[in-house]
């Protein structure tokens, strides 16, 4: 294992300029023809590396169906040597070629995409007899970082245990939501994926393979954690883990004031020992109540919601769930009547569930079959996820739901709105969040059509630059950006400390060129 020790009074500055003078002078030679086809006849690689049309068609498009990148060949790796070696193969020629890790393919915007490099098939080393050690004792799991969030659920719950912090969406690998930071409902209470790590092994853009946590190799473990794949690719992380509550008291409540309901969002979230998770919605005059990722309203109230929705033009709902067990269902029903008095909901739309707790956190997963089994799932997700000051939510409100999605009224799908606490994150981790104690994310999760996917992207467009115009400090989640100068407005003062270690974990700035900061 490789060790990488911070320097001490790095002036960021003069290396930046460094880097920028190195790459002007000498650019980075990406080979387009020849050497991913040579690497083909390396025994290194023999049954694993392919170039077969299908490899390849599949790896150049991802889960936004907006771009088609086509690599040059595919890496189904068995092990963790194998990456290496690629690696290694890419910084040791003259000639470097990029190198990508895929996961599930749930970028939207080609992201884990290496046009005429090497796509790495993470999940071609899922072996499901191996891959998570969980430890009781010290609350954690090992777990491969191609693995999806699901499976380490189901195997965690067989013990007993579950990691705190999720995303809405289980079937995504370990390694991808740990690249960019992992959120929901929870991250409140527990923050979000990205702060519930404890070590990683990491395989650096030189193919190194370094072992990293807050306490060895520390500059190498917050760079990586949001880092976009920009500094190595993870292989496994520690999670944190605590005991596995039984079941979930699932309850909504609908607003058509949006002070109301985000003054009821942020007190909530400010209360240290309440809920367990918390999200908020838009609702638009496009339908039922109901959208894909959740069928939750009883079919008999549907009519009501609707006649709502339409005398106010939109309308918010409140999202809330406490986990309990046996040793606290007696109280659960208590607490949650408390809140629900405390709230300023339209009395009369209180819905309410209890579920169990794998039923909840796998919600999204019923909506996911039914698109699909209707052919509705492998389509354009033109999907924009900001985040939002709390100062400036208002705003966003009239300005953005009141008005531009409104106006055009072509908006369909899941479209959230829900608040955050920053001291749950970390400022030395690589992700991007606004400066203040408390920021929405924003979430337009559209579903769109080969012939309509644009109008949802000019939509897109059109909410960025009222954002931009208004000076509000969004911040965009999962970000894409088609210059490096976005990307330098991106991490703001915090671009050369991005630029350093880049320089640092790979200098050929061979990994993840499909997020399009340094290429």
């Amino acid at each position: 294992m490789v060790s990488y020790n911070l320097p001490s009074q790095i002036h960021l500055l003069v290396i930046t300029i460094l880097v920028i003078i190195t790459t002007l002078l000498t650019p980075i030679t990406t080979n387009t023809s020849s050497l991913p086809w040579n690497i083909l006849s390396n025994d290194n690689f023999a049954g694993k590396l392919t170039a077969a049309s299908s490899s390849l068609e599949s790896a150049a498009v991802d889960f936004g169906h907006v771009t088609k990148i086509l690599p040059s060949a595919v890496l189904n790796p068995s092990s963790v040597q194998d990456i290496t070696d690629l690696i290694k193969l890419s910084f040791d020629s003259q000639s470097s070629f990029p190198i990508a890790a895929r996961g599930h393919g749930h970028s939207h915007r080609g992201q884990a995409a290496a046009k005429d490099g090497v796509v790495v098939n993470m999940r071609s080393m899922v072996n499901k007899d191996r891959g998570i050690k969980v430890s009781r004792t010290g609350l954690y799991a090992d777990v491969d970082s191609a693995w999806l969030w699901i499976e380490v659920l189901t195997k965690t719950l067989e013990l007993g245990l579950t990691p705190v912090s999720w995303t809405d969406y289980l079937y995504l690998t370990v390694g991808g939501t740990l690249s960019n930071g992992g959120i929901s409902g929870q991250t409140f209470r527990y923050g979000p994926q990205i702060t519930n790590v404890l070590e990683m092994d990491v395989v650096t853009g030189t193919g190194e393979i370094a072992t990293c946590s807050k306490h060895m190799n520390s500059d190498l473990f917050y760079a990586v954690l949001g880092g976009l794949g920009q500094f190595g690719i993870i292989t496994r992380a520690r999670i944190k883990l605590e005991l596995a509550p039984k079941r979930a008291k699932w309850l909504r409540f609908l607003y058509t004031d949006f002070s109301e309901f985000t003054s009821d969002q942020e007190r909530l979230i400010s209360e240290t020992d309440g809920l367990h998770f918390l999200e908020g919605s838009v609702m638009l005059d496009h339908g039922p109540p109901d959208n894909w990722r959740s069928t939750y309203y009883p079919p008999s109230d549907h009519m009501r919601i609707v006649s709502m929705v339409k005398q106010h033009g939109i309308i918010y709902c409140l999202e809330v769930v406490k986990y309990y067990d046996e040793t606290s269902q007696h109280s659960v029903n208590e607490e949650m009547e408390e809140l629900s008095d405390s709230l300023n909901y339209v009395r009369g739309f209180m819905y309410e569930k209890d579920v169990t707790y794998m039923d909840f956190l796998n919600r999204v997963r019923t909506g996911e079959l039914k698109l699909k089994a209707k052919g509705q799932w492998d389509v354009p997700h033109p999907w924009l996820n900001l985040f939002v000051p709390k100062s400036q939510i208002s705003r966003f409100d009239y300005g953005v739901f009141k008005g531009i999605i409104l106006r055009n009224n072509i908006t369909t799908g899941p479209l959230l709105v829900y608040p955050m606490n920053r001291n749950k994150w970390d400022d030395r981790m690589s992700t991007a969040i606004p400066e203040e104690d408390v920021f929405y994310a924003v979430g337009f999760l559209r579903s769109a059509s080969i012939n309509n996917w644009e109008d949802y992207e000019k939509e897109n467009m059109q909410v960025l630059q009222f954002c931009e115009d208004a000076n509000m400090g969004v911040i965009q989640y999962l970000p894409y950006y088609s210059s490096q100068e976005g990307w330098v407005g991106y991490f703001g003062p915090r671009w050369n400390l991005f630029v350093e270690r880049k320089y640092r974990y790979d200098p050929k700035m061979i990994l993840s060129p499909g997020q399009n900061i340094f290429q």
